[in-house]
C-alpha cells in the first residue's frame, strides 16, 4: 500500500485551526506556520480532547468552579480546606498529610525534592520517558546529583536494576528514589510494590518519592501500603480539574528528612502549609474556586467508588488495546505487565508520520490526540482514556483514529472500533 502526501511526500501539509482566527500548517517536522484567516470555520460537534491530559472536564466541576468566591480566612472556607484535605488521603490511600499548592504538577515535583534533601544529595532515577527525564533535570538545577538508570521507553521502571543499585551504595550516598507511576508519554505503568520490595531488600535508607501525575485517581495507588514516602499528583487528569493544583502526599519518614533538609524553600516549604492546614486554611492566597471544583470531583469519584474508576480504566484500556491490534498496529509499551489504564501510546509503521496523522484527524474529525515527546516524537501518537470517560466517548475516539487512519492512508487493517466494540459488549 502507498503512503499518502500527508503521511510520507508532505508535498501538502494537513492544515487546522484549533482556535481564534489563525490557522496553522502541519509539517513533518512538527512545525506550525500560521497563515492568514479572519474568521475561525465552525466545526459543528463538541471537539474532542484525546490527549493524556488535561483531561475534560465534567459539567458538574465547572458549575462548581463557577461558584462566587469567598473568603479564604472564614468559616465557610475553613470547612471546606477540612473536608477537602481530609477526602484527599482517601485517593492516595495515606492516612497521613496531603499538601496542596496552586501550581502544576511540576511545581510538586520541586516541593518533594526541595523538603526532604539536601545540596548534593544523590538521588537514584529511572529513565522511563519523557517526564522522569524532566524531573531528572529539575534535581540537577536544585543542585542535586541524579542517577539514571536507562530503560527503552518501552517498560516500566526497573525494581532489580533499582536493588541492585541500592545494594552497590555501601557508603548510602543515595537519599532518595524517584520513580514516576505512570510515564505518560510512553503509556508505561511501573510496580511501586516492586520498586519499594526491592528497596527493602537491599536495606536501604532512601527515601522513596512517586509521580502519580497521570495515574492518580485512575490507576490503582496505595501511598502508605506500598511504602511511599513523597507521593507528586496534579489536578487535571484522573482529578478531572483543570490545570493548576498539585499534591503532595507525605508520610512521617518524609516529615523527618524535612526537617534536615538544606535546600532552599519557601513558598513550597510543607512545614508552613501544615500548621494552617489542620484548621483549613492555607499560608497564603489559596485556589478557592479549584477547590470548589476538586470538592466536586471528589464527590463524583467516590459516588461511582474509587475500585470501580479503577476497573473503567482498566477496561476501556484493554478496549483501546484491542482495537490497536486489530489495526495491525504496535503498542509503544512492548510488555503487558507494564500496561497503562490512563492511556495508550500507538507506533506507526516506519517512515509515516505520527503528526501529520493527528493533524489529519485535527482537522477532518476535531479530535487532538497526544504528541510523541523525546526521542518518541513524530513516532507515536498518545490516546488519552482517563478521568471523565465512558464507553461511548472511547467509542467516538477510537472511531476518529479509525477514520483518520483510513484518510491519512497509513497502512492499517480495519476493524479496531469493532474490535473494542465487542470488548466493550462482553465485559460491561
Amino acid at each position: 500500500m502507498q503512503f499518502s502526501s500527508a503521511v510520507l511526500g508532505f508535498a501538502r501539509a494537513a492544515s487546522f485551526a484549533p482556535m481564534g482566527g489563525v490557522r496553522f500548517q502541519a509539517t513533518r517536522q512538527g512545525k506550525r506556520v500560521a497563515s492568514s484567516s479572519n474568521a475561525p470555520r465552525y466545526r459543528p460537534g463538541r471537539h474532542f480532547l484525546q490527549i493524556p491530559g488535561p483531561t475534560n472536564v465534567p459539567d458538574r466541576v465547572l458549575r462548581a468552579i463557577d461558584n462566587p468566591t469567598i473568603d479564604h480566612r472564614g468559616p465557610e472556607f475553613g470547612q471546606l480546606g477540612r473536608e477537602v484535605l481530609a477526602r484527599l488521603k482517601e485517593v492516595f490511600r495515606t492516612k497521613g498529610p496531603v499538601v496542596i499548592y496552586p501550581a502544576s504538577g511540576t511545581g510538586a515535583w520541586e516541593a518533594a525534592l526541595v523538603n526532604t534533601l539536601s545540596p548534593g544529595d544523590r538521588v537514584l532515577m529511572c529513565r522511563t520517558g519523557w517526564f522522569a527525564s524532566l524531573w531528572q533535570e529539575m534535581a540537577e538545577r536544585l543542585g542535586l546529583d541524579p542517577v539514571f538508570i536507562e530503560t527503552d521507553w518501552r517498560h516500566g521502571a526497573d525494581a532489580a536494576a533499582i536493588g541492585a543499585a541500592l545494594a552497590a551504595d555501601g557508603e548510602r550516598r543515595i537519599k532518595a528514589v524517584c520513580v514516576v507511576h505512570n510515564e505518560t508519554s510512553t503509556g508505561c505503568t511501573s510496580r511501586i510494590g516492586e520498586v519499594r520490595a526491592a528497596i527493602d531488600e537491599a536495606g536501604h535508607p532512601a527515601l522513596l518519592l512517586v509521580d502519580t501525575i497521570s495515574s492518580l485517581a485512575s490507576i490503582d495507588y496505595r501511598h502508605d501500603e506500598w511504602g511511599v514516602d513523597v507521593t507528586v499528583a496534579g489536578s487535571q487528569k484522573g482529578l478531572m480539574l483543570p490545570p493548576g493544583l498539585s499534591f503532595n502526599a507525605v508520610s512521617e519518614k518524609a516529615l523527618a528528612a524535612s526537617a534536615a533538609a538544606r535546600l532552599p524553600r519557601s513558598y513550597w516549604d510543607w512545614r508552613a502549609m501544615l500548621k494552617p492546614n489542620a484548621e483549613g486554611f492555607f499560608p497564603f492566597t489559596p485556589a478557592t474556586n479549584m477547590l470548589f471544583g476538586l470538592s466536586a470531583a471528589l464527590d463524583m469519584i467516590f459516588e461511582e467508588g474509587l475500585e470501580s474508576v479503577f476497573a473503567r480504566h482498566d477496561r476501556h484500556a484493554e478496549a483501546t488495546r484491542r482495537a490497536v491490534r486489530a489495526w495491525g498496529l504496535e503498542i509503544q509499551c512492548a510488555d503487558p505487565k507494564y500496561f497503562s489504564s490512563s492511556l495508550t501510546a500507538v507506533r506507526l509503521p516506519e517512515g509515516a508520520s505520527a503528526d501529520a496523522l493527528r493533524a489529519v484527524i485535527l482537522e477532518r474529525f476535531n479530535m487532538s490526540l497526544g504528541n510523541g515527546l523525546g526521542i518518541l516524537k513524530d513516532r507515536v501518537f498518545r490516546i488519552g482514556h482517563l478521568g471523565n470517560f465512558g464507553d461511548l466517548e472511547l467509542i467516538g475516539t477510537l472511531g476518529g483514529v479509525e477514520m483518520g487512519l483510513a484518510a491519512a492512508r497509513v497502512p492499517h487493517q480495519s476493524g479496531g472500533v469493532q474490535a473494542a466494540l465487542d470488548y466493550l459488549s462482553g465485559s460491561a
